[in-house]
């Protein structure tokens, strides 16, 4: 079975959401998401966060408030593209995929590739989410969309989505041809959000 190179992939899906965001004005900034109960604002500043947990992570110097909600102060955008950056440098080291991740967050620590897949699956949904917030669209490529719907199987179901704060909701009964909203089902996303 051929290794995934989950650095590349998660990096297609990082620049994704740089692109998207980098399409938002402030006005857009206080649109709703997807994710419950955040603007968009909310939604990136959350990002960036995890841009900073993960890049520090791989550093092997992630510490609890290294996942502390983050504010992105008077350019949200250009912040976030900032930790967008620090997050595909650090993930691009060399051998950063044998490495240990201590991941606060998780209360664990993870091998490196495992918990770059983590990443990866947040971005290419986050990176979703923020298309639908500004009301447009997301592709990925072939790979990236296997990749995805392999991790996304291996993401717990059950009761344990209707824990608060769980990442993901409870899947969302879904059918159609649109690989990309097919994992956003599974992981408890409305593909016609906001309807």
């Amino acid at each position: 079975m051929p290794t995934i190179d989950y650095v590349a992939l998660d990096a297609e899906a990082v620049r994704a959401s740089i692109e998207l965001a980098n399409t938002a004005t402030i006005a857009d900034l206080s649109k709703p998401t997807p994710c419950r109960a955040w603007t968009l604002y909310g939604l990136l500043a959350h990002m960036a966060t995890q841009h900073y947990g993960f890049a520090a992570a791989a550093r092997g110097d992630a510490e609890p408030e290294t996942w502390k909600l983050r504010d992105l102060g008077d350019d949200p955008v250009k912040a976030y593209v900032e930790s967008a950056e620090q997050v595909l440098d650090a993930f691009a080291q060399p051998g950063v995929v044998d490495r240990t991740f201590e991941l606060a967050e998780f209360g664990a620590a993870f091998p490196g590739a495992q918990a770059i897949s983590f990443h990866f699956i947040d971005y290419v949904v986050h990176s979703w989410d923020v298309a639908k917030s500004l009301g447009t669209t997301v592709s990925f490529s072939p790979a990236v969309l296997e990749a995805a719907q392999g991790v996304a199987q291996v993401v717990p179901s059950g009761d344990i989505r209707q824990v608060p704060g769980t990442p993901f909701a409870v899947d969302i009964p879904w059918s159609g041809n649109d690989p990309l909203d097919g994992i956003i089902a599974y992981l408890g996303r409305s593909p016609s959000w906001p309807n």
